[in-house]
């Protein structure tokens, strides 16, 4: 019904497939960052699909091999699936992923 009624603009940066998870949204700057499996989304609230800025953060290689090695399955377990997108600073943001089993986090800056 929205995309009938031209109520919404649909995300067409990726058809990856990439299992969005968790959202952090900066009304201050009019920015909407997206989690999801090895990535990290930079969102224009005003059009989504304009200067989309893209991380691509996956787990360590050998991460990945020990994960398969104990039984996961490599296309939707073993993976750095971004968990938590926090605002740390005015410039700033804490991210966590799951590191395929070995989660890691890290700030990114905002610039």
């Amino acid at each position: 019904d929205l995309l009938l009624s031209n109520s919404c603009i649909p995300f067409l940066g990726s058809t990856e497939g990439l299992d969005f998870r968790t959202l952090l949204l900066d009304e201050e700057r009019g920015r909407l960052l997206i989690g999801a499996k090895d990535h990290i989304f930079l969102l224009n609230l005003v059009d989504l699909n304009k200067n989309v800025k893209k991380i691509y953060w996956p787990a360590a290689k050998e991460k990945v091999e020990l994960c398969k090695l104990a039984g996961k399955d490599a296309h939707t377990e073993c993976a750095n699936f971004i968990r938590v997108l926090q605002s740390y600073n005015r410039t700033h943001v804490y991210v966590c992923g799951t590191g395929a089993f070995h989660p890691l986090c890290g700030y990114i800056e905002l610039g």
